[in-house]
């Protein structure tokens, strides 16, 4: 399973990235991960579901530990459906499901 976090740390600074900021980029990007997007108001990262929830518990841990007052994420299964035996989301559903 892939998956894709989006996640911010607060609090903000303008005039240059904190310290919280920085441990949680640079966790993303020395991550198992690819697709990596980092930016001042917001950072995305893909890979595979280990890689993805392991750099999310060190970027929590360590960004939290550095000053973050507020982390907010989101995490989006990519590419298919989850090995939970789950349904796929992007399946069809209701009466014309299975057709």
């Amino acid at each position: 399973m892939r998956l894709r976090v989006e996640f911010t740390t607060e609090p903000f600074d303008l005039d240059e990235a904190p310290a919280h900021a920085l441990v949680a980029r640079e966790v993303v990007r020395g991550a198992a991960l690819d697709a990596v997007d980092v930016g001042p108001f917001g950072n995305t990262a893909e890979g595979g579901a280990d890689a993805v929830l392991a750099a999310v518990d060190t970027m929590l841990r360590r960004s939290l530990s550095v000053g973050a007052t507020r982390i907010s994420l989101q995490i989006n299964v990519i590419g298919g459906a989850p090995d939970s035996g789950a349904p796929d989301p992007a399946a069809p559903a209701g009466p014309e499901a299975g057709r």
